[in-house]
């Protein structure tokens, strides 16, 4: 096993919290190792005025760090799962997932206690996410959507300085970086079906790199593995990337998996949803069953 290992990480506040929190993970269960951060740019962080529809998004929080892996330079590379292409670079694998924190989003807005059915006719809600829109739009086609981009602190300043009545995050990143008290409710899956992979965190490594492979049985959580794999198989399934509103929550209960997946268009006029459930041995089959169905009821057109 390697007694020195490199992981990287982005350098935004959130993605620092998730490498230093896989760091801790290492530190913990294998004392004689020696693991570090390294920090790496990506087109992502340096692209913060347009929208993500605007830009090619795929890979986009994550290719620079790939290719550092595929270099050598570094061991592992921690990713919000929700960010990895389910198609990744030869060479490459996603070696474990860990324990998924909170998996839906949150409402911020002026007033707690507020909800998406308490906010005003016409509401402005800002969020960088086709599929919030998407979905928002659906349940309420009164309200304005608009975009915005950056970190978790960056969007709640531009919240608290702006006129919008609200903005919509995912809950993990927001509780990681202990920002609760501005959480004016969660957003349930009925309402609004979080992304794919959202909540947990994907570590990537190199195939050639074998020296690792105790650590990453460590840091893997078998039940988040197998409901994230699900979903990202549902999502393959579908050829869908950053510009399509793609959304999926599996769940394991005891010997059952279940996943629930949409596809919606983007303004929200239209929404294909269902729930498959089968064995967790078959995640991945599973994931292709529930696409195909959505796709039978009329997905594709969305697509």
């Amino acid at each position: 096993m390697k007694q020195r290992i490199i992981i990287g990480t982005r350098s935004s506040r959130l993605a620092l919290w998730q490498a230093e929190f896989v760091l801790f993970l290492i530190n913990k269960s294998f004392p004689g190792i020696t693991a570090e951060l390294k920090q790496i740019k990506t087109k992502g962080d340096e692209i913060t005025d347009k929208s993500l529809v605007q830009i090619n998004g795929k890979g986009l929080f994550t290719k620079e760090i790939e290719n550092e892996l595929l270099e050598g330079t570094i061991d592992l590379a921690v990713h919000s799962l929700k960010d990895l292409p389910t198609e990744l670079n030869p060479g490459l694998r996603l070696a474990a997932v860990t324990k998924r924190h909170r998996a839906e989003d949150v409402l911020i807005a002026k007033e707690k206690n507020t909800g998406i059915d308490q906010l005003r006719k016409n509401a402005v809600i800002a969020t960088g996410s086709v599929r919030r829109k998407a979905q928002l739009l659906y349940h309420r086609q009164d309200l304005k959507v608009v975009d915005l981009r950056g970190n978790v602190n960056t969007r709640i300043d531009k919240f608290l300085k702006s006129e919008w009545d609200g903005i919509v995050l995912a809950a993990a990143g927001v509780e990681r970086l202990g920002l609760e008290k501005h959480i004016s409710s969660y957003i349930p899956a009925d309402l609004l079906l979080p992304a794919v992979g959202q909540g947990a965190l994907g570590i990537e490594a190199s195939t050639a790199n074998s020296g690792i492979e105790e650590i990453l049985i460590h840091l893997n959580h078998r039940e988040t593995f197998i409901e994230t794999s699900a979903e990202r198989a549902f999502l393959k399934a579908l050829g869908g990337g950053c510009k399509t509103p793609i959304a999926a929550l599996a769940k394991l209960t005891g010997k059952r998996l279940s996943l629930e997946g949409a596809v919606c268009s983007p303004d929200g006029v239209s929404l294909v949803r269902s729930k498959a459930f089968g064995p967790p041995e078959y995640p991945k089959e599973l994931g292709e069953k529930l696409a195909n169905e959505l796709i039978m009821h009329g997905a594709g057109k969305l697509l």
